[in-house]
């Protein structure tokens, strides 16, 4: 049976093909956005660095709201003594490691993670050890957790004790710690601090940057525009076809 043999239902799976692109389309774009205002958010931050607490780390951010999500933020207390937390999966400069994270005390507020920047992964993937720093008081940008997509969160202990996580998600980090309470942001080291490992303030690392959504959305609505040309082509070449038959005694 020749696939397609009514017009009708040609036309039928062209619409929904196209609808499907053009949806996919639309995503990339909104992606875009979001990011675009995120990075617009984060910019307006750091040029003014207004000091806030770090208790403000306690209160949830509004996905919906960029410019609510990110506080440049500091305040003394200390780091916990609970086992360091590395992000797995990070790359930094084409190479493969991981992200270092500890738990934090504040003076003030809930407990909280604080990145501590980023470690290279030897080709064993021997965990790096990640001592507690001695610090009193930490500073840097409070932002919403690096999102973990797809991948299944999941936390493992490692034999030199650090904790492996495949996605950072805080409720699972929190019950991993022991603890009754995490605050619902992290704090990104500032760089600028004499302590800590290779790190910087770029939120967007290991995720596409706004530019590659666009040429996603490009690409995902030249698809919808091309199925109502091919089926088009199809249906002329099936009535010529079918002129053809009829033609033949």
């Amino acid at each position: 049976m020749r696939p397609f043999r009514h017009p009708l239902a040609l036309w039928l799976f062209a619409i929904a093909l196209c609808a499907g692109f053009a949806s996919l389309g639309s995503w990339q774009l909104d992606r875009r956005a979001q990011k675009l205002r995120m990075i617009a958010a984060v910019d307006v931050v750091l040029a003014e660095r207004r000091p806030q607490p770090l208790s403000l780390a306690a209160l949830q951010s509004d996905d919906g709201d960029a410019s609510a999500a990110y506080a440049w933020a500091g305040g003394p207390g200390q780091f916990a003594d609970a086992p360091p937390l590395l992000l797995d999966n990070q790359q930094r400069d084409g190479r493969v490691g991981v992200r270092a994270y500890r738990l934090f005390l504040p003076a003030q507020g809930e407990p909280l993670l604080v990145e501590l920047g980023w470690l290279p992964l030897p080709g064993d993937r021997r965990m790096p050890d990640v001592p507690r720093p001695g610090a009193e008081r930490v500073d840097g940008l409070l932002m919403p957790p690096p999102s973990h997509g797809l991948a299944a969160p999941v936390i493992a202990s490692q034999p030199n004790g650090v904790l492996l996580a495949a996605g950072l998600d805080l409720a699972r980090v929190r019950d991993a710690l022991g603890l009754r309470a995490l605050a619902p942001r992290v704090l990104r080291l500032d760089p600028a601090l004499p302590w800590g490992y290779a790190r910087d303030l770029d939120i967007l690392p290991n995720t596409l940057p706004p530019e590659r959504h666009l040429g996603y959305a490009v690409q995902w609505f030249g698809l919808a525009a091309a199925v109502p040309i091919a089926a088009l082509l199809l249906t002329l070449r099936a009535r010529r076809a079918r002129r053809q038959e009829r033609l033949v005694p």
